[in-house]
């Protein structure tokens, strides 16, 4: 089983936990996080995207011209995706680009992921991350105390308010719960800062 130090809020290791080598300690299927990746990022996609057939442009009310003797090629709307400013064809709808993979590949992928996090010390464990009110200079003294500079994701077993609140200004820093952790944001921020609580549930819900 992979080890991990233990750190208080003031930046100092109190102990060392074991992790769940079922979680943290596979080796990571870069195949599977691509697929993770690619159903987040289509799931974003607004999909508001249009254009007009031929029934919904302007005019084409009547017939240009008679069918015949005019020595032109004969034609029943200006309408016709033929003509400038007609209709298009087969052009974009607006459409949901969501999907979802299966759970044991989507399982995969976070577990692919927080593996690799570990075997490349990315991620810091805090036995507790708690404020008594929300302030940002609690929240950068904790990151300054943990030598954390580049983009952190802050992951807490259950909502808190006080710690969000403290860290939403401060750029590059997102906070999420255990139940929201995904393979896109764990991958977008360079360092995962969690809690030893979130860390026990992790390994409740994907073990």
């Amino acid at each position: 089983m992979p080890k991990v130090a233990l750190y208080n809020i003031s930046g100092e290791q109190i102990a060392e936990i074991e992790l769940n080598d079922a979680i943290f300690g596979i080796e990571p299927n870069e195949a599977v996080v691509h697929e993770a990746v690619v159903m987040q990022l289509a799931s974003l996609r607004r999909g508001t995207h249009a254009t007009k057939t031929r029934a919904e442009v302007r005019g084409g009310g009547r017939k240009p011209w008679r069918q015949k003797g005019t020595g032109r090629a004969r034609v029943g709307s200006i309408r016709s995706p033929l003509w400038r400013k007609g209709g298009i064809t087969f052009g974009p709808q607006p459409r949901d680009y969501a999907y979802r993979l299966p759970r044991k590949k989507a399982r995969l992928a976070v577990k692919s992921v927080l593996s690799a996090k570990v075997k490349a010390n990315e991620m810091v464990v805090l036995d507790q991350l708690e404020f008594p009110e929300p302030k940002t200079k609690q929240m950068l003294e904790v990151l300054g105390k943990l030598k954390i500079k580049e983009k952190v994701l802050v992951v807490t077993a259950e909502q808190n308010d006080n710690v969000q609140k403290s860290g939403r200004n401060i750029p590059g820093v997102k906070f999420l719960t255990a139940e929201g952790i995904n393979v896109y944001d764990l991958l977008n921020y360079d360092r995962l800062l969690i809690t030893k609580d979130a860390v026990t549930k992790l390994e409740e819900v994907f073990s």
